[in-house]
């Protein structure tokens, strides 16, 4: 796979990532199912391929870990507000997003706005 192809598909997965957040942020009341399987989310991922994730062990072992830390479980249905509300509170300012999930190929993301989020 070229490095350029390999680049669009990054881009793709964070543009599409970006998009979906914007949906739920307009409507923060929307029920979302929690989901430790590829879903809306992994649509365009560079690790996505027909379904099936790549990176399934370490994206399962993220996904469990926020659930675990936010006292939730797979198939939860939740709203969006509640559900960022108890990732706010249980992963974010518990310290614990590195600890869960720092070692992700997209963390730079995460670490940026945990940044910007207490500097504001």
């Amino acid at each position: 796979m070229s490095c350029v192809f390999l680049l669009y598909l990054c881009v793709a997965f964070t543009d599409h990532m970006g998009m979906v957040i914007r949906e739920f942020e307009e409507n923060p009341l929307q029920k979302i199912v929690l989901q430790v399987e590829t879903d809306i989310v992994c649509k365009n991922c560079p690790n996505n391929e027909s379904g099936i994730c790549t990176s399934k062990d370490k994206v399962e072992r993220y996904d469990r870990g926020v659930l675990e830390a936010c006292g939730l479980s797979e198939g939860t249905e939740i709203s969006y507000e509640k559900f960022l509300k108890k990732v706010r509170e249980f992963v974010i300012e518990t310290g614990r997003r590195e600890e869960i999930c720092g070692d992700c190929s997209w963390d730079y993301i995460c670490r940026n706005k945990s940044v910007n989020r207490i500097c504001d």
